[in-house]
């Protein structure tokens, strides 16, 4: 009888809500052993629950991904608790929605920190404990902003290209270390999450996806696929490849569509009330899951991600195909 291996041990930022809660669902479906990073501590402490109810294991670490020593002792406690870390899966961010030049830069400096030096300050910690293993696996979660940038996320799209940025740099060093800890990233569609309730904006209507999202578990299956396969990236959904396939075609065309479109676009028909709670410098109690309120309108599937994560056979498939066309022909050549 083959001898089982043990759970993964993973550390999963953001997995207090939204596409990171979904993320600790996904991977408690392995039972594993799972750091939970977040400064929510009632996402937290409901994420760890879950995670036990699936029979894994859980560790709540409240804390702030800017913080670069936090996180690094986070990492010292997963492995002082559950052993040497397998995955490491980097999801928290934060954004602004605001015009560039109406923006504080107080809180463009908040984003690019939390957005992409908490990225980097993951992967540094898991590099930190993998490389001297030679094992292990980290996935960066970007956007399709990370190749288009759209107006009213200029901090968010920025960290996001800047993330692009560092995947390549760090991966091209693995290579010439020889190493076998794989990085990979994967760039999201807009996705139904809480953020569009909390996120900080300056406008005078609720935020809102600029496209029809997708449901959190789509991109939570992207995620999983991403750490266990050894695919440099994985862009989900046709709407990420249309943002990057656009830019690539017509990129100024396209910032006069979206300087047109997309402003409108991103807000809904229904006024931001007085008093709402922004998660920019601190987080906003309670414990508010995975799905955010567009639930009617989300997607629920993503036949472009099937595609990608059946390239291998779809490709056998059309070369046995190719493969009869020139059999049946040359037959018929033959029978002339």
């Amino acid at each position: 009888m083959a001898k089982q291996s043990c759970p993964p041990v993973v550390v999963i930022t953001g997995a207090s809500a939204g596409v990171g809660r979904a993320v600790v669902r996904e991977f408690a479906k392995d039972k594993a052993r799972i750091g939970l990073i977040a400064r929510g501590r009632d996402g937290l402490k409901a994420a760890a629950r879950e995670v036990e109810a699936a029979g894994g294991e859980a560790l709540v670490l409240p804390l702030d991904v800017a913080d670069h020593h936090a996180v690094d002792d986070a990492a010292t406690q997963v492995e002082d608790r559950f052993g040497p870390i397998d995955i490491w899966v980097n999801v928290a961010f934060a954004g602004v929605l605001s015009r560039f030049i109406d923006m504080t830069m107080e809180d463009y400096e908040r984003v690019t920190k939390v957005t992409y030096l908490g990225q980097v300050h993951g992967t540094h910690a898991a590099l930190k404990r993998m490389l001297p293993r030679n094992k292990g696996s980290i996935v960066l979660v970007g956007s399709a902003l990370a190749y288009r940038g759209i107006p009213l996320q200029s901090a968010y799209c920025g960290a996001k290209h800047a993330i692009q940025g560092f995947h390549d740099s760090v991966r091209s060093e693995l290579f010439a270390a020889k190493s076998d800890v794989h990085i990979a990233m994967v760039q999201l569609p807009g996705v139904n999450t809480p953020q569009f309730d909390w996120i900080k904006t300056d406008l005078p209507m609720k935020p809102k996806p600029a496209s029809p999202p997708y449901q959190p578990e789509i991109p939570a299956r992207a995620i999983h696929y991403a750490a266990h396969h050894r695919r440099k990236s994985i862009k989900l959904g046709w709407p990420t490849l249309q943002a990057i396939w656009g830019d690539r075609l017509a990129s100024p065309l396209l910032d006069r569509y979206l300087g047109a479109t997309a402003v409108s676009g991103q807000q809904s028909d229904e006024p931001v009330e007085p008093g709402r709670k922004d998660n920019l410098y601190h987080p906003v109690a309670g414990d508010h899951g995975a799905h955010g309120r567009f639930d009617d309108t989300a997607r629920r599937k993503s036949s472009e991600f099937w595609l990608t994560t059946h390239r291998t056979q779809i490709g056998l498939g059309a070369a046995a195909v190719v493969a009869a066309g020139v059999g049946l022909f040359a037959g018929r050549r033959r029978g002339r």
